[in-house]
């Protein structure tokens, strides 16, 4: 817990009600118009708003044959050797490695025709922006890159509370960058990235012995040196330092990012039903860590926006059979524990939860045991954000190589998660460092089966 001396005052997110926006749309020439009106009071909805969104990155892209399209009618070497279950939705069959998944179907929807990976390239650049393009390389991005999904909520919406951070990432560094990347905050500037508890900052979560006095003047100080700093930059991406003073601030003033993260105060039958897993990273991947779920949980419930947390390494090149053994289970455990336990705690219509990698995996099986890299079409799993669940939206043909039935680009998948969010993602727009704005999604629609 943090512990400083004194006493603190607090203020409201936006620092005005709405009669002091009328107030100020009535000053005549120079005042504000209805559109900015308008626009004021769909921002103040948002950031009073429940809304949150969970993502969990499959690091190295899962088989879809393995996981919600089996094939079991191909022949012999491209049809999977495990077999499928029936879910609590009839007509709907997952693979037997997921079987509390597989009892709450009627929560979820499986996409089965995903598509939108620019090459067979592990990345998680599309899983979090929904563009075409890179981690890595940032051609044909305007300056500074895109921003992710967890940057543009932070950005548009803000926490509900001062002393939680909008945007908090739970993946530890990773040996392959783009594993560990919890989605970048691009041209918005690192005022909007996320907070990575995980890593180093995590021992600065906590300050003991100083008063509120002396903090206040560091405070000052620091903001003092970043306003240099600013009219220096000639990039922009000091944008958002603002913000991020006032995240950081909240935080040290606060215990409730701290108790956040404190899972004793969790009850044990409900740490035990998620699990603990292994936090040890998987290779040059992410940890199979089951409290991450349970901590995913906790943070929008205390007022973050989005939480994204990675999951495993996916990339079975060889002995697939022992790699979904070692994955399948703990992803089933924790990723159904997350569902039935929003759904539980009436937060199910409010957080949207999203599961997936980059691609999918090749329909032969090959020489090693193994099914390597196949872009041309990749699978997800949605649930929440009051959608429509209990139904697999997309098909592929026999072997699972080519989408016969709904294409769904990760774009569609952005701009259902936008509207749950309550934002329009063709209306609004942010801008980059060259103050060119530019809509949330292009020419993607948010999926009509869901919204």
């Amino acid at each position: 817990m943090i512990a400083i001396e004194g006493s603190s005052s607090s203020r409201l997110c936006d620092g005005k009600s709405r009669r002091d926006v009328l107030k100020l749309g009535a000053l005549g020439m120079g005042g504000i118009g209805l559109p900015q009106l308008l626009r004021a009071e769909q921002n103040a909805g948002l950031r009073n708003s429940n809304k949150a969104i969970i993502m969990v990155y499959m690091a190295g892209a899962p088989s879809h044959q393995e996981t919600f399209d089996m094939k079991m009618d191909a022949p012999s070497g491209i049809r999977s050797e495990f077999s499928p279950i029936k879910t609590n939705v009839p007509g709907i069959e997952i693979c037997e490695l997921l079987p509390n998944l597989a009892k709450s179907m009627d929560k979820l929807v499986p996409i089965r025709s995903l598509y939108g990976a620019p090459n067979g390239s592990h990345d998680s650049f599309m899983c979090y922006t929904g563009k075409v393009g890179s981690t890595l390389n940032q051609i044909g991005q305007p300056s500074g890159g895109w921003p992710s999904i967890g940057a543009v909520t932070s950005k548009l919406m803000g926490s509900r509370d001062p002393a939680i951070p909008p945007f908090v990432g739970l993946a530890p560094k990773a040996g392959h960058p783009p594993y560990g990347s919890s989605g970048k905050p691009g041209f918005l500037g690192f005022g909007h990235g996320p907070f990575k508890p995980m890593n180093e900052t995590a021992n600065e979560m906590k300050l003991d012995h100083l008063t509120l006095g002396r903090l206040n003047e560091r405070k000052g100080l620091l903001q003092s040196f970043d306003h240099f700093r600013r009219e220096s930059d000639r990039s922009g991406l000091m944008e958002g330092l603002d913000d991020f003073h006032q995240q950081a601030f909240g935080m040290l003033t606060s215990s409730k990012l701290a108790d956040a993260f404190d899972l004793s105060k969790e009850d044990a039958k409900t740490r035990e039903r998620y699990g603990k897993g292994d936090a040890k990273n998987v290779g040059d991947g992410a940890p199979r860590n089951l409290e991450h779920f349970l901590l995913a949980r906790r943070l929008v419930e205390a007022g973050a926006r989005c939480v994204t947390l990675n999951f495993g390494r996916w990339d079975f090149h060889s002995k697939h059979r022992e790699g979904m053994l070692s994955h399948a289970p703990l992803f089933d455990q924790g990723l159904a524990a997350l569902i039935n336990d929003l759904h539980e705690r009436g937060m199910a219509d409010d957080v949207t939860v999203v599961a997936w990698g980059e691609f999918g995996r090749t329909p032969k099986i090959n020489n090693t045991g193994g099914r390597d890299h196949w872009p041309r079409v990749g699978t997800a799993l949605l649930a929440g954000g009051g959608m429509r669940t209990g139904q697999v939206i997309g098909a592929t043909d026999r072997q699972g190589g080519e989408i016969t039935d709904r294409p769904v680009h990760f774009g569609e998948v952005f701009a259902t998660m936008y509207q749950n969010m309550g934002i329009n993602p063709h209306t609004t727009a942010i801008k980059d460092l060259g103050g060119r704005p530019h809509f949330l999604v292009d020419e993607y629609k948010a999926l009509p089966e869901l919204v």
